[in-house]
């Protein structure tokens, strides 16, 4: 019973070492079994109350502090690392491979961490090795996207670092606990978690980034980052008023911006906002229903994102396209992987007997519950909205519009395999949702299958779907154009740079009419001042150099001479 104490990052960091030195099938083997021996030493060693620490200098780093709520997100990266290794397996790059693990196991980290210096390691773990996942598709958009991603990420971390140092100034303590707003330090924090968990105007990095990572890539950032963050709030916010109002905004702006977008899998970056809107609001709320909600909700969202990003990838990989613009039609090539994305649409779109209907209804129950009547008609209007951009548009616009008349095919094997489990997990957990209620953190007493709800639901579906297609017919609906759109992040990608040009430029020619001026200046003095009687008496010019030498000569021995009396 040894291996008890051991931190579950430990066997990624171990994996990704050797993944740089090996090659082929045996790589393969290894990005394979990690999470499959990691995930079983959790389930099967790993009990609530163990802690494992380590003593630096005078501190003591807690590596693990296993309880209910870390290990149920510790289940889900297993998971989560598991079947998006199966769906990289045709990928030959060591790049990927490697910073995969890393990122796997600095996300497993940051759940188990048990004070806020130990945190703050995995966080920005977290950025540096999720980074490479963008800059290993190698264009010069993804490189640029992946510097502005790792910027943010690392801005993130610094704030973590100050927060933690405020609150050990004025508590003495680094204890990942219960933080909340009431000082400096706790702003601090609440603002790193924020960036993470992309609050608005926070949230820029996403778009950017996760649409130019590469088709595997993608699917790794869909799965962690955000979660961590989910985790974090959690853990050091619950109850935090403020985190309603942000939820709701978060689940609501996406929708509009999705809607006029092109690029599928950016479509599913706003979509992932949304879905983070809920948790976010969970998590404000912070009665036990709402926790388990959020728990819950983040549990089945990393199951169906990732399947619609898995599905995006395949068409990616196979079409070389993600516009909507571009494809249509591939349903006679693809019918598999559309019938997988369909799955993944049913259940982002929280249809009963799917994932997201058993978890997200317990935020808005607990929303209800709690008095707030007019959020939680917020959110059915962004549960409307995310049904009709993500469980519409992506299949539709992918699968079943236009034909585009491009004829490939099916997904790789591993590609299918890897999205049918992700499938089948939406449907067990939407038909059988006891057993993960059974795994949450606090006593569940909640069945989401009653009649008014599951009436109301379909309902809420029929009539968004029944809106799309109105629109169409009408020819309201916004027309897929090749474009790129910007909302929150114009202000550094269009309005920073092209200020700081103007700037520049204007400072530029400022400098060379100074210039211009100060020498035309000098030159007419110079030339007022030969036209004198004085200027006639140009030593240099009528004196010979010797002479010159000799009288510098004089005035220095006379300034030595003067220097010595004194």
């Amino acid at each position: 019973m040894w291996m008890i104490d051991l931190p579950p990052f430990v066997p990624f960091f171990i994996a990704a070492l050797l993944a740089l030195i090996t090659r082929g099938r045996v790589r393969n083997l290894i990005v394979l079994a990690t999470p499959v021996l990691g995930g079983l030493y959790l389930w099967l060693d790993v009990t609530p109350g163990i802690v494992t620490t380590i003593p630096v200098l005078e501190y003591e780093l807690i590596l693990m502090r296993a309880d209910r709520l870390s290990l149920l997100f510790g289940y889900l990266f297993h998971i989560a690392a598991f079947i998006i290794a199966i769906f990289a397996l045709h990928v030959r790059d060591t790049t990927q491979s490697v910073s995969s693990l890393l990122y796997a196991g600095s996300a497993l980290g940051a759940v188990f961490a048990g004070d806020l210096i130990t945190l703050f390691i995995f966080w920005e773990l977290l950025a540096i090795s999720s980074v490479f996942l963008i800059w290993a598709r190698r264009t010069e958009r993804a490189i640029r996207s992946g510097m502005r991603y790792l910027i943010i990420q690392v801005s993130s971390g610094m704030l973590l670092l100050a927060g933690a140092m405020v609150q050990y100034y004025q508590t003495g303590s680094l204890e990942f606990d219960f933080i909340g707003l009431e000082g400096i330090s706790g702003w601090l924090i609440f603002l790193a978690f924020g960036i993470k968990c992309a609050f608005p105007l926070l949230h820029n990095w996403l778009t950017d980034a996760y649409p130019e990572a590469t088709p595997t890539g993608a699917v790794f950032l869909s799965a962690f980052t955000t979660k961590v963050a989910v985790y974090a709030l959690a853990r050091g916010f619950p109850g935090t008023e403020l985190l309603i109002y942000i939820g709701a905004v978060m689940t609501c702006f996406p929708i509009f911006y999705a809607v006029i977008e092109n690029d599928l899998r950016r479509v599913l970056a706003y979509s992932l906002i949304n879905q983070l809107g809920f948790m976010v609001c969970g998590i404000g709320i912070g009665t036990a229903l709402a926790l388990n909600g959020t728990v819950a909700h983040a549990f089945s969202h990393v199951l169906y994102k990732a399947l619609l990003f898995m599905s995006m990838g395949a068409v990616l990989y196979r079409a070389g396209t993600i516009k909507s613009s571009d494809l249509g039609g591939l349903y006679k090539s693809m019918p598999k992987t559309a019938l997988l994305c369909i799955i993944g649409a049913c259940s982002i779109s929280a249809f009963p007997l799917f994932s997201g209907f058993v978890s997200k209804s317990m935020i808005l129950a607990a929303m209800i519950q709690e008095g707030y009547d007019y959020l939680w008609l917020v959110l059915l209007f962004a549960s409307a909205g995310v049904f009709h951009h993500a469980g519409i548009k992506i299949p539709y616009f992918a699968f079943f519009a236009n034909d585009s008349g491009i004829r490939t095919r099916e997904a790789p094997v591993n590609m299918l395999i890897a999205m049918s489990i992700a499938a089948i997990l939406c449907v067990f957990i939407g038909t059988q949702p006891q057993y993960l209620y059974a795994l949450l953190p606090w006593e569940v007493e909640y069945w989401p299958y009653e009649t008014t709800h599951v009436l109301s639901q379909f309902q809420l579906l029929f009539f968004a779907a029944l809106a799309f297609v109105w629109l169409n017919k009408l020819g309201i609906y916004p027309r897929e154009m090749p474009a790129v759109n910007l909302d929150a992040d114009w202000l550094y990608r269009k309005l920073l740079p092209d200020t700081t040009r103007s700037v520049y430029g204007f400072l530029k020619q400022t400098g060379h009419r100074i210039e211009d001026t100060f020498d035309s200046t000098l030159k007419d003095a110079a030339k007022s001042m030969i036209s004198t009687r004085l200027g006639r008496f140009n030593l240099a010019a009528s004196w010979p150099t010797g002479s010159m030498a000799f009288w510098l000569a004089v005035i220095l021995g006379l300034f030595l001479l003067a220097d010595a009396m004194n």
